[in-house]
C-alpha cells in the first residue's frame, strides 16, 4: 500500500499540473477568439477575391496562361502545422492527410518538394528524408498577406522553370471550437473548377459570414468588359489570388490551432482535477486505515497488559 507520503506528493504534483493547464486554457482561449474572428472575417475576402477571377474565365482562355497549365515535374506540397504542441490530433491529423496525399497520388519522395509552414510538420517530413524546400517558423498570429509572398513566390519560379507540375496545400479548416477537419487544396495549376471548389469551402453554411440568399441565387455574368484587357489583368491578378489562398490556409490553421489547444488544455486541467479528488480519497482511506490499525493495536495492548 502506497505510504501517505508518497500519494501527498502526488496530489500536490497534480494540482499544480491543473494549474498550469489551466493557465494555457484561459491564454489560448483569448488567442482563439482572436484568430476565429479573424480567419471568418478573412473568408469573405479570400472568396470574394477568388470569385474574381472565376468570373473572368467567361472572358479569356484559361488554358493559354502558364500558372494554370498542368505540366511535367514533381508536386509541391505546402504543409501548415504549429510550432508547439498540445493541441490534441491538430498536427497529427495535417501529416496523415499529407501521407494520404502523397500514396493516392502514387508519388515517391523523390517526386515530392515540400515548404513547411511550422515547425512540426517541417521537422516530421525532414526527419523521413522529403525534400524540405523552406521552413517557415514561429509565424505570428499576426502575420499580414505579405509576409507569405516568399512561398507564392517560390512556387510560381518552380512551376515557371518547370521544376513543378502542380502545387496544393495541406492545413487544418476551422469549422467550430470544437471541430476542425485536415484538408488538402489545390493551388497549381489553377482552374475554375478548384476555384469554384475553394469558393464552396470558404464560406460558411450559417452565420454572420455566411453567403445570404441573394449571393446564394446570384447569377453570374458569363463575361465581363474589363480594361486594359482581360488578359492583363489576369495575370496581374493570379499570383495575388494564389498568395491570397496561401494566406488563408494560415488563418484557418490558427483559429483551428487555438481552438483545439483550448480544448486539449481544458480536457487537460479536467482530468488533473479529477485525479487530484482520486488521489484525495485515497489519501483518506490510507489514513484512515492507518489511525484505525493503531487504535486496533492500542486496544490488543491494553487488553494484553490485563
Amino acid at each position: 500500500m502506497a505510504s501517505l507520503k508518497n500519494i501527498k506528493l502526488k496530489i500536490i504534483s497534480v494540482k499544480k499540473t491543473a494549474t498550469v493547464t489551466h493557465a494555457m486554457e484561459a491564454v489560448s482561449a483569448v488567442k482563439m477568439r482572436k484568430s476565429q474572428e479573424r480567419a471568418l472575417s478573412g473568408r469573405l475576402y479570400a472568396a470574394s477575391a477568388l470569385a474574381i477571377l472565376e468570373r473572368l474565365s467567361g472572358t479569356s482562355d484559361f488554358r493559354k496562361y502558364p500558372l494554370m497549365q498542368e505540366r511535367k515535374g514533381k508536386t509541391a506540397f505546402v504543409v501548415i502545422t504549429s510550432d508547439k504542441g498540445l493541441a490534441g490530433s491538430l498536427n497529427s491529423a495535417v501529416i496523415r492527410k499529407v501521407e494520404s496525399e502523397i500514396k493516392s497520388r502514387g508519388l515517391s519522395q523523390q517526386d515530392v518538394v515540400m515548404i513547411g509552414v511550422g515547425r512540426r510538420g517541417a521537422d516530421y517530413f525532414a526527419n523521413r528524408g522529403y525534400d524540405m524546400r523552406a521552413k517557415h517558423e514561429n509565424v505570428s498570429d499576426s502575420a499580414s498577406e505579405e509576409d507569405l509572398r516568399m512561398i507564392t513566390n517560390n512556387l510560381l519560379k518552380w512551376h515557371a522553370g518547370g521544376e513543378i507540375s502542380s502545387a496544393v496545400i495541406v492545413y487544418t479548416n476551422f469549422l467550430s471550437t470544437f471541430e476542425q477537419e485536415a484538408v488538402v487544396r489545390q493551388i497549381v495549376p489553377i482552374t475554375p473548377v478548384i476555384l469554384a471548389d475553394m469558393i464552396a469551402h470558404i464560406r460558411p453554411v450559417k452565420g454572420k459570414f455566411a453567403p445570404s440568399a441573394e449571393d446564394l441565387h446570384e447569377k453570374k455574368p458569363v463575361s465581363y468588359a474589363v480594361e486594359p484587357d482581360a488578359d492583363t489583368i489576369v495575370e496581374y491578378l493570379l499570383p495575388k489570388l494564389l498568395n491570397v489562398a496561401v494566406f488563408h490556409a494560415l488563418l484557418e490553421n490558427k483559429a483551428s490551432e487555438h481552438s483545439a489547444r483550448m480544448v486539449a488544455m481544458k480536457n487537460a486541467t479536467d482530468n488533473a482535477k479529477e485525479k487530484a479528488k482520486q488521489y484525495t480519497r485515497t489519501f483518506n482511506k490510507v489514513r484512515q486505515a492507518a489511525i484505525t490499525r493503531e487504535i486496533s493495536e492500542i486496544t490488543s495492548g491494553i487488553e494484553a497488559m490485563r
